[in-house]
């Protein structure tokens, strides 16, 4: 009777009347899980949350299309003492970026770009673009990870050998803004942006951290901008209403933003500790890699549909060979420059992290799971071994909740 009561209320918490963009509520062990120990779930945040180490969080698991744990942790405001609400909404910074790669696999698909493609091709600005290299040794190509402090050591300016391509940026291959010398001699910033219109040319001016394709370093704000930039060029419309139309909208994203709308504003998470002062202003900078607020119901949807191989509520936004495109590894062996030790066993899609070997990886996911996560500590994946997808969203990045909630999402799995 207890879990019967616990289904209808989660059913009736989901279930908002939009029409057919619902994923149905089931009982764990229908889809061969278990309740059990999906509960240990709900053990591992309050522990966390009495340690002090995250406010709250909220936590998503569909199984074979089927919801089966979906909840609220913590609290979403601690000043005011407000208990977290599993419609709340998270600033998802870098969990922005798959958003974009979908919609770059959608013009791939359509042919109106393609990952080869030179960025000059749509964007001539970016035509003969410079790379920053050492004096001493002569013209080395530093790791960004050897950058460090206000004062980069002297450099030279040499000419890129290859352009920047598509592919490049979509697998942070490209060397723009990826934290290496040609982004600290540019002394760029976070100033303000305008537009992606206005923005994306004036990049021409800085010069890039490495020869494209030589190495794999993450830009983290401004890479995938170019490609959102391509994408308006070549669809004719703008970035965010191309996202709105045919990302959101089909797979029932209703509370997804660049600009949350006031009405929701006392919905948003309030981040204790950090001054968000500047995250609740309207923006007209619509970036393909942060920007956006969501809800873990919002992103589960998003992660369902990459499991179903492109598809969900009946509405096909990508084929599944360009799901498996989108979701395998790009980079080869290449090394990940800008992080602190390799990681063995994954690699690199466009705008996802796959997982190659999970042993190697020390992943509670299987081979050929991917996903993506935000600085705040919003990650969402798809593991299609397992017909999984699962979502957990924090403002907090404690990586010992993620690997908590991960893990008790694998043992939970019986059949």
């Amino acid at each position: 009777m207890r879990l019967r009561a616990g289904l209808e209320a989660l059913a009736a918490t989901w279930a908002i009347s939009v029409g057919a963009t619902e994923l149905p509520v089931a009982e764990a062990e229908s889809v061969g899980m278990s309740t059990e120990r999906l509960e240990r779930i709900d053990v591992a945040m309050q522990r966390h949350i009495d340690a002090g180490r995250i406010q709250g969080a909220v936590t998503a698991v569909a199984r074979r299309g089927k919801v089966v744990h979906f909840k609220g942790h913590g609290l979403m405001d601690v000043e005011a003492e407000r208990p977290m609400s599993r419609d709340a909404i998270f600033v998802m910074m870098s969990s922005t970026k798959p958003i974009l790669g979908v919609a770059a696999m959608m013009m791939i698909e359509e042919g109106l770009i393609r990952p080869s493609d030179p960025v000059e091709k749509y964007i001539p600005e970016l035509a003969d673009m410079q790379v920053a290299v050492l004096k001493e040794p002569a013209d080395e190509d530093i790791s960004p990870l050897q950058v460090k402090g206000r004062n980069p050591p002297a450099h030279r300016l040499v000419p890129a050998k290859t352009p920047i391509t598509i592919h490049h940026l979509l697998t942070h291959t490209s060397g723009l803004m990826s934290g290496g010398l040609g982004a600290a001699v540019s002394g760029r910033g976070k100033q303000a942006r305008g537009t992606l219109a206005s923005y994306i040319p004036t990049l021409a001016e800085v010069p890039l951290d490495f020869q494209p394709g030589s190495r794999r370093a993450y830009s983290g704000t401004t890479g995938l901008d170019v490609v959102a930039r391509i994408i308006e060029i070549v669809s004719g419309i703008p970035f965010d209403e191309f996202v709105q139309t045919r990302i959101f909208d089909p797979l029932g994203m209703h509370d997804t933003h660049y600009n949350v709308p006031p009405s929701k504003a006392a919905r948003r998470v309030v981040i204790h500790g950090r001054d968000m002062s500047g995250t609740g202003g309207v923006t007209t900078y619509f970036s393909g890699s942060f920007g956006l607020s969501s809800t873990a119901k919002d992103y589960l949807h998003f992660q369902q549909m990459l499991t179903n191989g492109g598809e969900l509520f009946g509405r096909r936004l990508l084929s599944p060979r360009t799901v498996a495109m989108m979701t395998s590894n790009q980079v080869g062996d290449l090394l990940v420059s800008n992080e602190r030790k390799r990681r063995h066993g994954t690699g690199a899609g466009y705008t996802v992290g796959v997982v190659l070997d999970p042993i190697a990886a020390d992943s509670r996911r299987s081979a050929g799971a991917f996903g993506s996560g935000g600085a705040f500590g919003t990650i969402s994946w798809s593991d299609p071994a397992e017909e999984i997808a699962g979502v957990i969203l924090l403002q907090q990045p404690y990586g010992a909740a993620i690997y908590d909630f991960e893990n008790a999402v694998r043992q939970a799995i019986i059949d």
